[in-house]
């Protein structure tokens, strides 16, 4: 007996797939993100090296920044290329394009807030004692 998958007939015991393969504009923006994320990570850090000498320690502010960035991201992975469908409805913009955008605008965008937090005298990092 056939199986009716997707549209197409799948013999008994065969395996499905059903996850859509990522093609080169995802890996390229997973690379982007990842580097989005050590660049603003190293960006922070590199404003308490500065002020202060030994082991640095992630704060519990820190990680509620950290946390942030990943789900603005992570939000942006999925919500960038309908915004840009949105934005631009005539024109062929890809979804890579308006993700790697999105990227770009996260790490300007914690830079702000991490100056933020610093004029209100909240620390990211924090020299461990």
């Amino acid at each position: 007996m056939w199986l009716v998958s997707g549209g197409s007939c799948v013999p008994p015991g065969a395996r499905v797939d059903c996850a859509a393969r990522m093609d080169t504009q995802d890996i390229i923006c997973a690379v982007t993100v990842l580097f989005i994320v050590g660049m603003i990570w190293l960006r922070t850090r590199m404003q308490y090296s500065r002020q202060a000498r030994g082991v640095l320690q992630l704060q519990r502010v820190g990680k509620i920044y950290f946390a942030a960035v990943i789900a603005v991201l992570l939000l942006g992975w999925l919500v960038a290329p309908a915004v840009g469908r949105a934005m631009w409805p005539d024109t062929n913009v890809t979804p890579g394009l308006m993700r790697v955008v999105w990227f770009l605008v996260t790490y300007y965008l914690f830079i702000l807030v991490h100056r933020v937090l610093k004029t209100r005298g909240v620390a990211v990092f924090k020299v461990a004692a």
